[in-house]
Protein backbone atom coordinates (compact mmCIF):
# COMPACT_ATOMS: atom_id res chain seq x y z
CA UNK A 1 0.00 0.00 0.00
CA UNK A 2 2.74 2.41 0.97
CA UNK A 3 4.72 1.45 -2.06
CA UNK A 4 1.73 1.99 -4.30
CA UNK A 5 1.13 5.48 -2.84
CA UNK A 6 4.74 6.34 -3.43
CA UNK A 7 4.48 5.33 -7.08
CA UNK A 8 1.29 7.38 -7.49
CA UNK A 9 3.01 10.45 -5.97
CA UNK A 10 5.95 10.04 -8.27
CA UNK A 11 3.62 9.74 -11.28
CA UNK A 12 1.64 12.78 -10.11
CA UNK A 13 4.84 14.78 -9.63
CA UNK A 14 6.03 13.75 -13.06
CA UNK A 15 2.72 14.77 -14.61
CA UNK A 16 2.80 18.18 -12.90
CA UNK A 17 6.33 18.86 -14.13
CA UNK A 18 5.22 17.94 -17.67
CA UNK A 19 2.21 20.28 -17.50
CA UNK A 20 4.37 23.06 -16.05
CA UNK A 21 6.99 22.74 -18.83
CA UNK A 22 4.24 22.68 -21.44
CA UNK A 23 2.74 25.89 -20.02
CA UNK A 24 6.17 27.54 -19.98
CA UNK A 25 6.68 26.56 -23.63
CA UNK A 26 3.28 27.96 -24.63
CA UNK A 27 3.95 31.19 -22.75
CA UNK A 28 7.39 31.52 -24.31
CA UNK A 29 5.93 30.99 -27.76
CA UNK A 30 3.20 33.55 -27.18
CA UNK A 31 5.45 36.26 -25.78
CA UNK A 32 8.14 35.51 -28.34
CA UNK A 33 5.59 36.00 -31.14
CA UNK A 34 4.27 39.17 -29.50
CA UNK A 35 7.73 40.69 -29.12
CA UNK A 36 8.58 39.63 -32.66
CA UNK A 37 5.47 41.34 -33.99
CA UNK A 38 6.29 44.49 -32.06
CA UNK A 39 9.85 44.44 -33.36
CA UNK A 40 8.51 43.90 -36.86
CA UNK A 41 6.17 46.86 -36.51
CA UNK A 42 8.98 48.99 -35.20
CA UNK A 43 11.24 47.91 -38.02
CA UNK A 44 8.48 48.61 -40.55
CA UNK A 45 7.84 51.99 -39.00
CA UNK A 46 11.51 52.92 -39.13
CA UNK A 47 11.75 51.73 -42.73
CA UNK A 48 8.67 53.65 -43.88
CA UNK A 49 9.87 56.75 -42.05
CA UNK A 50 13.34 56.58 -43.58
CA UNK A 51 12.27 56.14 -47.23
CA UNK A 52 10.62 59.57 -47.54
CA UNK A 53 13.69 61.10 -45.92
CA UNK A 54 15.94 59.50 -48.52
CA UNK A 55 13.57 60.53 -51.31
CA UNK A 56 13.47 64.10 -50.04
CA UNK A 57 17.24 64.23 -49.96
CA UNK A 58 17.43 62.99 -53.56
CA UNK A 59 14.77 65.44 -54.71
CA UNK A 60 16.38 68.31 -52.84
CA UNK A 61 19.76 67.44 -54.35
CA UNK A 62 18.38 67.50 -57.91
CA UNK A 63 16.46 70.69 -57.20
CA UNK A 64 19.61 72.33 -55.82
CA UNK A 65 21.53 71.32 -58.95
CA UNK A 66 18.94 72.85 -61.28
CA UNK A 67 18.78 75.98 -59.15
CA UNK A 68 22.58 76.30 -59.25
CA UNK A 69 22.68 75.89 -63.03
CA UNK A 70 19.92 78.47 -63.46
CA UNK A 71 21.81 80.95 -61.29
CA UNK A 72 25.05 80.30 -63.19
CA UNK A 73 23.63 80.64 -66.70
CA UNK A 74 20.48 82.73 -66.21
CA UNK A 75 22.29 86.11 -66.19
CA UNK A 76 23.67 85.28 -69.67
CA UNK A 77 20.23 84.65 -71.20
CA UNK A 78 18.39 87.50 -72.92
CA UNK A 79 14.95 88.05 -74.41
CA UNK A 80 15.15 88.97 -78.09
CA UNK A 81 12.37 91.44 -78.93
CA UNK A 82 11.56 91.80 -82.62
CA UNK A 83 9.48 94.23 -84.64
CA UNK A 84 8.67 93.38 -88.26
CA UNK A 85 6.39 94.51 -91.04
CA UNK A 86 3.64 92.39 -92.49
CA UNK A 87 1.09 92.88 -95.23
CA UNK A 88 -2.62 92.34 -94.71
CA UNK A 89 -5.91 93.55 -96.10
CA UNK A 90 -7.96 96.43 -94.83
CA UNK A 91 -11.76 96.54 -94.62
CA UNK A 92 -12.04 97.18 -98.35
CA UNK A 93 -9.68 94.37 -99.33
CA UNK A 94 -6.73 96.62 -100.15
CA UNK A 95 -3.22 95.63 -99.14
CA UNK A 96 -2.01 97.35 -96.02
CA UNK A 97 1.23 97.16 -94.08
CA UNK A 98 1.13 96.51 -90.37
CA UNK A 99 3.77 96.20 -87.66
CA UNK A 100 3.96 93.03 -85.60
CA UNK A 101 5.95 92.15 -82.51
CA UNK A 102 7.42 88.84 -81.43
CA UNK A 103 9.99 87.57 -78.99
CA UNK A 104 12.48 84.77 -78.63
CA UNK A 105 15.60 83.99 -76.66
CA UNK A 106 19.35 84.39 -77.07
CA UNK A 107 22.44 84.15 -74.93
CA UNK A 108 25.56 86.25 -74.53
CA UNK A 109 28.79 84.93 -76.04
CA UNK A 110 31.20 87.79 -75.22
CA UNK A 111 31.32 90.77 -72.90
CA UNK A 112 31.55 92.90 -76.07
CA UNK A 113 27.88 92.17 -76.63
CA UNK A 114 27.86 89.30 -79.15
CA UNK A 115 24.65 87.26 -78.85
CA UNK A 116 23.55 84.06 -80.56
CA UNK A 117 19.93 83.13 -81.34
CA UNK A 118 17.92 81.32 -84.02
CA UNK A 119 17.53 82.64 -87.55
CA UNK A 120 13.76 82.26 -87.39
CA UNK A 121 13.58 84.42 -84.25
CA UNK A 122 14.75 87.54 -86.12
CA UNK A 123 13.31 86.63 -89.53
CA UNK A 124 12.15 89.78 -91.41
CA UNK A 125 13.06 91.96 -88.43
CA UNK A 126 12.99 95.73 -88.89
CA UNK A 127 14.08 96.42 -85.33
CA UNK A 128 15.64 94.29 -82.60
CA UNK A 129 16.12 95.02 -78.92
CA UNK A 130 17.15 92.70 -76.11
CA UNK A 131 16.04 92.50 -72.51
CA UNK A 132 18.70 91.42 -70.04
CA UNK A 133 17.98 89.04 -67.19
CA UNK A 134 17.75 92.01 -64.78
CA UNK A 135 14.87 93.45 -66.83
CA UNK A 136 16.88 96.18 -68.53
CA UNK A 137 15.91 96.67 -72.18
CA UNK A 138 18.80 97.48 -74.50
CA UNK A 139 18.33 99.22 -77.83
CA UNK A 140 20.89 99.65 -80.57
CA UNK A 141 21.11 95.95 -81.42
CA UNK A 142 22.29 95.02 -84.92
CA UNK A 143 22.00 91.76 -86.81
CA UNK A 144 25.58 90.70 -87.51
CA UNK A 145 24.52 87.84 -89.74
CA UNK A 146 22.28 84.81 -90.14
CA UNK A 147 22.34 81.59 -92.11
CA UNK A 148 20.18 81.54 -95.23
CA UNK A 149 16.75 79.95 -95.27
CA UNK A 150 17.92 76.73 -96.91
CA UNK A 151 20.77 76.24 -94.44
CA UNK A 152 20.16 73.35 -92.00
CA UNK A 153 21.78 75.44 -89.26
CA UNK A 154 19.11 77.81 -87.91
CA UNK A 155 21.51 80.37 -86.43
CA UNK A 156 21.78 84.17 -86.21
CA UNK A 157 24.15 86.56 -84.45
CA UNK A 158 23.30 89.89 -82.82
CA UNK A 159 25.57 92.63 -81.46
CA UNK A 160 24.89 95.29 -78.84
CA UNK A 161 26.54 98.41 -80.28
CA UNK A 162 27.11 100.23 -77.00
CA UNK A 163 27.90 98.01 -74.00
CA UNK A 164 29.03 100.76 -71.66
CA UNK A 165 27.41 100.47 -68.25
CA UNK A 166 26.00 97.03 -69.00
CA UNK A 167 26.79 94.01 -66.84
CA UNK A 168 27.14 91.36 -69.56
CA UNK A 169 27.99 87.84 -68.46
CA UNK A 170 29.04 85.47 -71.26
CA UNK A 171 28.18 81.78 -71.11
CA UNK A 172 30.73 78.98 -70.94
CA UNK A 173 30.58 76.76 -74.02
CA UNK A 174 30.88 73.02 -73.45
CA UNK A 175 31.84 70.15 -75.77
CA UNK A 176 28.72 68.66 -77.34
CA UNK A 177 30.70 65.66 -78.66
CA UNK A 178 30.89 64.37 -75.08
CA UNK A 179 27.11 64.34 -74.63
CA UNK A 180 25.53 60.93 -74.11
CA UNK A 181 21.95 59.71 -74.10
CA UNK A 182 20.59 60.01 -70.56
CA UNK A 183 22.68 63.05 -69.61
CA UNK A 184 20.83 65.57 -67.45
CA UNK A 185 20.18 68.92 -69.21
CA UNK A 186 18.15 72.05 -68.62
CA UNK A 187 16.71 74.53 -71.12
CA UNK A 188 16.54 78.23 -70.28
CA UNK A 189 14.37 80.55 -72.33
CA UNK A 190 11.95 83.43 -72.59
CA UNK A 191 8.77 81.35 -72.44
CA UNK A 192 5.82 82.65 -74.45
CA UNK A 193 7.55 85.98 -75.07
CA UNK A 194 6.93 87.27 -71.56
CA UNK A 195 10.52 88.51 -71.13
CA UNK A 196 11.09 86.34 -68.09
CA UNK A 197 13.52 83.45 -68.04
CA UNK A 198 12.04 80.04 -67.37
CA UNK A 199 13.85 76.79 -66.68
CA UNK A 200 12.84 73.28 -67.74
CA UNK A 201 14.79 70.11 -67.04
CA UNK A 202 15.11 66.73 -68.71
CA UNK A 203 17.60 64.39 -70.32
CA UNK A 204 19.19 63.88 -73.71
CA UNK A 205 16.89 61.38 -75.42
CA UNK A 206 18.84 61.02 -78.67
CA UNK A 207 21.16 62.76 -81.09
CA UNK A 208 21.79 62.98 -84.82
CA UNK A 209 18.11 63.80 -85.42
CA UNK A 210 16.98 65.28 -88.76
CA UNK A 211 13.63 67.10 -88.84
CA UNK A 212 11.66 69.55 -90.95
CA UNK A 213 10.33 72.58 -89.08
CA UNK A 214 7.71 75.10 -90.14
CA UNK A 215 8.58 78.78 -90.01
CA UNK A 216 6.03 81.35 -91.22
CA UNK A 217 4.40 78.76 -93.43
CA UNK A 218 7.64 77.56 -95.03
CA UNK A 219 9.43 74.29 -94.39
CA UNK A 220 13.05 74.33 -93.27
CA UNK A 221 15.20 71.21 -92.92
CA UNK A 222 17.23 70.94 -89.71
CA UNK A 223 19.91 68.30 -89.26
CA UNK A 224 22.08 66.63 -86.61
CA UNK A 225 20.01 67.78 -83.63
CA UNK A 226 19.89 66.71 -80.01
CA UNK A 227 16.51 65.37 -78.92
CA UNK A 228 15.54 66.16 -75.34
CA UNK A 229 12.48 65.97 -73.13
CA UNK A 230 13.37 69.33 -71.54
CA UNK A 231 10.43 71.41 -72.75
CA UNK A 232 11.21 74.11 -75.33
CA UNK A 233 8.09 76.26 -75.24
CA UNK A 234 7.03 79.14 -77.44
CA UNK A 235 9.59 81.94 -77.01
CA UNK A 236 12.38 79.56 -75.88
CA UNK A 237 13.88 79.27 -79.36
CA UNK A 238 17.47 80.47 -79.41
CA UNK A 239 18.02 79.79 -75.73
CA UNK A 240 20.77 77.59 -74.28
CA UNK A 241 20.63 73.88 -73.52
CA UNK A 242 22.92 73.43 -70.52
CA UNK A 243 24.65 70.42 -68.94
CA UNK A 244 25.21 69.68 -65.25
CA UNK A 245 28.47 71.66 -65.27
CA UNK A 246 26.58 74.86 -66.30
CA UNK A 247 28.10 74.65 -69.79
CA UNK A 248 26.08 75.37 -72.92
CA UNK A 249 26.01 72.27 -75.11
CA UNK A 250 23.18 73.26 -77.47
CA UNK A 251 20.98 75.98 -78.94
CA UNK A 252 17.26 75.27 -78.54
CA UNK A 253 15.58 75.39 -81.94
CA UNK A 254 12.30 73.46 -82.23
CA UNK A 255 9.67 71.36 -80.55
CA UNK A 256 7.67 68.48 -81.99
CA UNK A 257 3.91 68.20 -81.98
CA UNK A 258 4.14 65.37 -79.45
CA UNK A 259 4.59 66.15 -75.77
CA UNK A 260 8.07 66.31 -74.26
CA UNK A 261 9.99 66.19 -77.54
CA UNK A 262 12.28 69.14 -78.24
CA UNK A 263 15.37 69.69 -80.36
CA UNK A 264 18.61 71.62 -79.98
CA UNK A 265 21.57 72.38 -82.24
CA UNK A 266 24.81 70.89 -80.80
CA UNK A 267 27.10 73.75 -79.82
CA UNK A 268 30.08 72.21 -81.64
CA UNK A 269 28.19 72.66 -84.92
CA UNK A 270 28.22 76.44 -84.48
CA UNK A 271 31.61 77.01 -82.84
CA UNK A 272 33.21 77.51 -86.25
CA UNK A 273 30.62 80.19 -87.05
CA UNK A 274 31.29 81.90 -83.70
CA UNK A 275 35.01 82.04 -84.51
CA UNK A 276 34.29 83.49 -87.95
CA UNK A 277 32.06 86.24 -86.51
CA UNK A 278 34.66 87.09 -83.86
CA UNK A 279 37.44 87.27 -86.46
CA UNK A 280 35.59 88.88 -89.37
CA UNK A 281 32.91 90.89 -87.61
CA UNK A 282 30.29 89.24 -89.83
CA UNK A 283 28.94 85.79 -90.60
CA UNK A 284 30.62 84.19 -93.60
CA UNK A 285 29.23 80.67 -93.79
CA UNK A 286 31.29 78.01 -95.59
CA UNK A 287 29.26 75.65 -97.73
CA UNK A 288 29.54 72.77 -100.21
CA UNK A 289 26.48 73.44 -102.31
CA UNK A 290 24.78 70.03 -102.37
CA UNK A 291 21.35 68.68 -101.54
CA UNK A 292 21.71 65.39 -99.74
CA UNK A 293 19.98 62.80 -97.63
CA UNK A 294 21.65 61.07 -94.67
CA UNK A 295 21.81 57.33 -95.39
CA UNK A 296 20.01 55.04 -92.96
CA UNK A 297 19.58 51.26 -92.99
CA UNK A 298 16.16 51.65 -94.61
CA UNK A 299 17.39 54.05 -97.29
CA UNK A 300 20.38 51.82 -98.09
CA UNK A 301 18.08 48.81 -98.41
CA UNK A 302 15.39 50.54 -100.49
CA UNK A 303 17.86 52.04 -102.98
CA UNK A 304 20.27 49.08 -102.87
CA UNK A 305 23.18 51.38 -102.05
CA UNK A 306 26.75 50.06 -101.83
CA UNK A 307 27.23 51.59 -98.36
CA UNK A 308 24.93 51.90 -95.35
CA UNK A 309 26.15 55.25 -94.00
CA UNK A 310 27.04 58.58 -95.57
CA UNK A 311 25.43 61.52 -97.38
CA UNK A 312 23.66 60.68 -100.64
CA UNK A 313 23.52 63.57 -103.15
CA UNK A 314 19.85 63.33 -104.03
CA UNK A 315 18.15 63.62 -107.38
CA UNK A 316 17.58 67.24 -108.37
CA UNK A 317 14.35 68.83 -109.46
CA UNK A 318 13.21 72.11 -110.95
CA UNK A 319 14.25 74.92 -108.64
CA UNK A 320 16.18 72.53 -106.40
CA UNK A 321 19.20 71.09 -108.24
CA UNK A 322 21.28 68.40 -106.51
CA UNK A 323 24.47 70.40 -107.12
CA UNK A 324 24.11 74.17 -106.82
CA UNK A 325 25.57 76.04 -109.80
CA UNK A 326 28.99 77.68 -109.28
CA UNK A 327 29.25 76.06 -105.85
CA UNK A 328 32.36 74.36 -104.40
CA UNK A 329 30.69 71.00 -105.12
CA UNK A 330 30.13 71.96 -108.76
CA UNK A 331 33.72 73.15 -109.09
CA UNK A 332 34.92 69.80 -107.68
CA UNK A 333 32.78 67.87 -110.21
CA UNK A 334 30.63 66.14 -107.62
CA UNK A 335 27.66 64.40 -109.22
CA UNK A 336 24.10 63.48 -108.48
CA UNK A 337 24.05 60.03 -106.85
CA UNK A 338 27.52 60.39 -105.30
CA UNK A 339 27.78 59.22 -101.69
CA UNK A 340 30.08 61.18 -99.38
CA UNK A 341 31.27 58.75 -96.70
CA UNK A 342 33.98 60.84 -94.99
CA UNK A 343 35.06 64.47 -94.72
CA UNK A 344 38.72 64.87 -93.73
CA UNK A 345 38.67 61.23 -92.59
CA UNK A 346 35.68 61.88 -90.29
CA UNK A 347 33.03 59.23 -90.95
CA UNK A 348 29.52 60.44 -91.71
CA UNK A 349 26.89 58.45 -89.81
CA UNK A 350 23.83 58.92 -87.62
CA UNK A 351 25.96 60.78 -85.06
CA UNK A 352 28.00 62.94 -87.45
CA UNK A 353 26.48 64.77 -90.42
CA UNK A 354 27.81 67.00 -93.19
CA UNK A 355 26.45 69.98 -91.26
CA UNK A 356 28.24 68.85 -88.10
CA UNK A 357 31.62 68.62 -89.81
CA UNK A 358 31.33 71.77 -91.95
CA UNK A 359 30.19 73.73 -88.90
CA UNK A 360 33.78 73.51 -87.65
CA UNK A 361 35.33 74.68 -90.93
CA UNK A 362 36.05 78.13 -92.34
CA UNK A 363 35.79 79.74 -95.75
CA UNK A 364 38.91 78.89 -97.73
CA UNK A 365 39.54 75.56 -96.00
CA UNK A 366 40.35 72.66 -98.32
CA UNK A 367 38.57 69.47 -97.31
CA UNK A 368 39.10 65.92 -98.56
CA UNK A 369 35.92 64.05 -99.38
CA UNK A 370 35.78 60.26 -99.56
CA UNK A 371 33.17 59.57 -102.24
CA UNK A 372 31.56 56.38 -103.45
CA UNK A 373 30.46 56.74 -107.06
CA UNK A 374 28.69 53.75 -108.54
CA UNK A 375 30.51 51.40 -106.17
CA UNK A 376 33.94 52.93 -106.82
CA UNK A 377 35.76 54.85 -104.08
CA UNK A 378 37.19 58.26 -104.95
CA UNK A 379 38.93 61.09 -103.10
CA UNK A 380 37.80 64.60 -104.01
CA UNK A 381 39.37 67.85 -102.79
CA UNK A 382 36.99 70.77 -102.28
CA UNK A 383 37.78 74.38 -101.37
CA UNK A 384 34.99 75.78 -99.20
CA UNK A 385 33.48 79.10 -100.24
CA UNK A 386 31.15 81.58 -98.58
CA UNK A 387 27.49 80.69 -98.79
CA UNK A 388 25.54 83.02 -101.09
CA UNK A 389 23.19 85.64 -99.70
CA UNK A 390 19.54 84.84 -99.10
Amino acid sequence: MGQKNQVEKQESSHLMRTVFLLMVAIAAGFFGGWFGAQAGRQSTTISSDSNPTIQREIINGESDLISTIAKDVGPSVVSVNVKSLGVGQDFFGFGQQFESESAGTGFILTDEGLIITNRHVISDATEVTVTLSNGEEVEGVEIVGKTNDSDPLDIAFLKIRDTSGLDLQPVTLGDSSEVEVGDRVIAIGNALGQFQNTVTSGIISGFGRDIEAYDNGSLEPLQNLFQTDAAVNGGNSGGPLVNSASEVIGVNVATAGADNISFSIPINDVKGLVEIVLEEGELIRPYLGIRYAPITDDLAFDLELPVDRGALIVEGRVGAPSILPDSPAANADLQEGDIITHIDAVKLDEDTSVVSVLGRKKVGDVVELSVNRGGEDLTVSVTLEAAPEQ
